[in-house]
């Protein structure tokens, strides 16, 4: 097999070529040929990379993918194959398989298994091929196409036609898959897959766990066990608001083993106001069936969240405090709009954020920044809980700096609660 340069169609400055610029040798290799097979990698995505962070960064997304097909060719192609670039204003990368009139296999086989190989690839390279312009592999349709030789028409016209169907095939199979997402995110909520584990909030000066933070998982030995992926799938399909109602009865649900006194820290976002499940009578009669009231339940609000629903926030803060719950402003240090939020929600918890923790027994500016904060926090009446915990260095400085609680895998990793024997 060749090398994978052999397959690939560059411009002098090594630069992938263009299907257009490469359309002479593409016409007379498929002549010579007699077959033609198209393989099509299509990333809309990458447009929205153009508008947001310019040309320089599309083009080098554009040419990491190109870059990647190009790696794993290598051995995979015949020598007249070629990887090109798609049309002007396309983010595309095409491969060309010329074939003589020699039986499907290629098509059936060697196509399909190729586009396997390169889906798989980009999902394991992605966070470094794309850095820094995505944290993460760009979404990548595939499509395929064949076309036989037909010398009553145009080779150019025939690589148009089979373009094409590249392209609807592409859009066919986005769309599968688009669907197949869905009904897999719409079964989880049906099916109320959703469960919760809990990670301790310590009290700094004395070691005891204070409170447990409430977080969401889904199906176990999935991706979607992963919060980040569960909430990024529910945010595509528009379905945050249903999954998110989900994990607040989960997390209420599953603190029913809580020991008496221990306060219950729970994620709420703007829409938390509008779930029916949520308004004061229900909400009462769910926590005093789970033995816990509203005393016992903190809604933390992500500070980040508040820059774009800032009054939304208010109103939140302001009807659930009136019920008897306190508040926590979550993610401080991590956004902009932690000094507007701390002075107008005057929260009674300010949860740092990790960044500003981590390594915090060996960083002058991070130890600074906290005694900034543990200030503004006396005089606001709140109390300051430092996420991240992973060192017992980082604990006892933060007894230093006179810190009132700690959370983080110092003190484990967010496991179901239970009750102890003495405890049932």
């Amino acid at each position: 097999m060749p090398a994978a340069e052999d397959a690939v169609s560059s411009n002098p400055d090594g630069r992938l070529r263009s299907l257009s610029e490469a359309l002479g040798g593409i016409a007379d290799r498929f002549e010579r040929h007699g077959v033609l097979g198209l393989l099509l990698f299509d990333s809309p995505q990458l447009a929205r990379v153009e508008r947001m962070q310019g040309h320089p960064a599309q083009r080098h997304c554009l040419e990491a993918l190109a870059g990647l097909v190009t790696a794993l060719a290598d051995g995979k192609l015949e020598p007249d194959d070629l990887i090109v670039t798609g049309e002007t204003s396309r983010n595309e990368v095409v491969v060309l398989f010329f074939r003589p009139h020699a039986g499907a296999r290629f098509y059936r086989q060697q196509m399909p298994g190729f586009c396997r190989h390169v889906l798989e690839e980009l999902e394991r390279q992605g966070s470094r091929l794309f850095y820094p312009h995505l944290r993460k592999a760009p979404a990548v349709a595939t499509g395929m196409s064949v076309s036989i030789r037909n010398p009553s028409l145009g080779a150019e016209t025939q690589l148009r036609t089979a373009l094409e169907e590249a392209r609807a095939d592409a859009d066919l199979n986005r769309r599968i898959r688009t669907r197949h997402r869905r009904t897999r995110m719409l079964e989880l909520l049906l099916d109320r897959q959703v469960t919760s584990v809990y990670e301790p909030i310590v009290e700094v000066s004395s070691r005891t766990v204070y409170g447990y933070e409430a977080l969401a998982r889904g199906p176990r030995d999935t991706d979607l066990h992963s919060p980040a992926m569960l909430f990024a799938l529910a945010e595509e399909e528009e379905l945050i608001f249903e999954l998110d109602c989900l994990c607040r009865a989960s997390g209420i649900a599953g603190a029913s083993e809580l020991h008496p006194g221990t306060k219950l820290f729970l994620n709420v976002r703007p829409t938390t106001i509008h779930d029916p499940a949520f308004r004061a009578e229900r909400l009462n009669e769910t926590l005093a069936s789970c033995r816990l009231s509203p005393h016992d339940v903190v809604f933390e609000v992500s500070e980040q969240e508040t820059i774009h629903n800032f009054e939304v926030f208010r109103e939140l803060v302001n009807y659930y405090r009136n019920l008897g719950f306190a508040i926590a402003l979550d993610d401080v240090g991590a956004g902009y709009a932690g000094l507007e939020a701390l002075l107008e929600l005057s929260p009674d918890y300010i949860k740092v954020d990790r960044a500003c923790v981590s390594g915090i027994d060996q960083d002058p500016a991070r130890q600074d920044l906290l005694r900034a904060l543990q200030s503004v926090a006396d005089k606001t009446g709140a109390r300051i809980i430092a996420e991240g915990l992973d060192t017992l260095e980082e604990l006892n400085m933060l007894g230093e700096l006179g810190i009132t609680f700690g959370q983080g895998w110092l003190f484990g990793h967010p496991t179901p609660l239970q009750r102890t024997p003495s405890e049932e």
